[in-house]
């Protein structure tokens, strides 16, 4: 429907009803349509302006359709550059080195919350609001990084950043955030989303001493008297750490599944351990007793869990209880500071001292350092199934003496018994 008052301009009636303004003109020859947009969002009033500018761009010898869908482009063109240009800042790189790489390797190794303390130093953690989604949270660099491309960012920077951890009195935390950074540029390289890694050829700002903490016998049947106190599920958690000698994270995570009441033993796959082998623990007749008082939840019949998703997770809170209740049963008088992974440790200097040899008692930890380590652990493929059992049945009967305080006349090494 052409306008009366002004020649070129006509209200455009689609089959779906909708009606929308357009000018008609030629360019070069030939005929050209320029929409100026729908109505009657736009005014007959609206549209004779529009018009009668679009006409005199025409008559001027501009093309004013080729000039707003090339204007359209551009605005698409200019869109792209800002994705890409937020995608390759540093913040947006770190939520996804997070989501596609740390969270899948943490849950393909069976400890689905490991990602959590390198998110939490690069600036990350799990948003409360929303689960499975990340929001920041302070940490020491993305904060430091934050608005900058991420192929911008240098040796320098790098070090700079580690400097500015170790002036305020943090060493140790410096050498976590340069391993975190590094994971993180070390993926990036592999994408190709930097050619090289900055943290090529920096060294950690700070020497680590190994923790060397054992507990003494006094202090480990302190403690098992205060895991005794504690309900379900950290109080069967730590007492089955000394009995076993396994991680925290591999006792939470036990399930039904796992345990093969026939075999006297306790099975995890290679996604469920720390060096990603399987390992298989032979059970005391402690242990199996312990177990079998624990409930099985959920689908997958945890034996520790809250929700029947997932096994429990945060250690903090109980071992806060258990340092208060071993204080109270010592008189009110703390012992040395010490961590739950000072148990396998304590495991392990305790199953010497009862004789036994050091290659058992790397396979009962599973450890590949040492004994097994490099081209003996290719060859090496003998099970130690029975030095095991023996191992942690002597250190069952060893820890319960400890706890009763009678030494039991059948708990000897195992150098002595040959």
């Amino acid at each position: 429907m052409p306008d009366g008052l002004l020649v070129g301009l006509y209200l455009v009636r689609q089959p779906s009803k909708a009606m929308s303004w357009a000018v008609r003109y030629r360019h070069a020859g030939r005929p050209r349509k320029l929409t100026l947009g729908a109505y009657p969002a736009i005014t007959l009033e609206a549209a004779r302006d529009l018009g009668s500018k679009a006409l005199r761009a025409a008559a001027g010898g501009r093309d004013p359709a080729q000039e707003k869908q090339s204007a359209k482009v551009e605005e698409k063109r200019r869109a792209a550059e800002e994705v890409w240009a937020q995608r390759d800042l540093f913040e947006n790189v770190a939520r996804e080195f997070i989501e596609r790489y740390a969270k899948p390797r943490a849950a393909n190794k069976g400890r689905p919350d490991a990602w959590v303390e390198t998110g939490r130093i690069l600036g990350l953690k799990p948003d409360p609001a929303n689960p499975g989604k990340l929001t920041e949270s302070g940490g020491d660099v993305i904060p430091r990084w934050r608005g900058r491309k991420i192929q911008e960012i240098a040796k320098r920077d790098v070090i700079a950043l580690l400097d500015e951890i170790q002036d305020r009195g943090a060493p140790i935390m410096a050498n976590r955030a340069l391993a975190a950074v590094r994971k993180l540029f070390n993926w990036a390289a592999s994408r190709d989303i930097v050619s090289a890694s900055p943290c090529a050829g920096v060294t950690p700002p700070a020497a680590e001493k190994s923790r060397d903490r054992v507990l003494t016998d006094d202090e480990l049947r302190l403690v098992w008297l205060a895991a005794e106190a504690e309900p379900w599920p950290y109080g069967p958690i730590v007492k089955l750490m000394i009995l076993t000698g396994q991680r925290e994270a591999e006792v939470a995570g036990m399930f039904e599944a796992e345990i093969k009441t026939d075999k006297r033993a306790w099975s995890m796959e290679g996604g469920r351990t720390k060096n990603g082998e399987a390992h298989e623990v032979p059970l005391s007749a402690s242990a199996l007793a312990l177990l079998a008082a624990q409930p099985r939840i959920g689908r997958k019949r945890f034996l520790f869990s809250s929700d029947g998703e997932s096994p429990v997770k945060s250690f903090s809170r109980a071992k806060d209880r258990i340092d208060e209740a071993v204080q109270k049963l010592n008189g009110d008088k703390p012992i040395p500071k010490w961590v739950f992974h000072d148990l396998r440790r304590t495991v392990a200097s305790g199953m010497a001292g009862l004789g036994i040899q050091l290659p058992v008692i790397e396979k009962v930890l599973n450890h590949k350092s040492g004994t097994f380590r490099g081209i003996v652990g290719v060859y090496q493929r003998h099970s130690f199934a029975e030095e095991k059992r023996s191992a942690l049945d002597a250190w069952a009967k060893h820890v319960l003496s400890i706890v009763s305080g009678k030494r039991a006349s059948n708990v000897i090494g195992i150098r002595e018994a040959k």
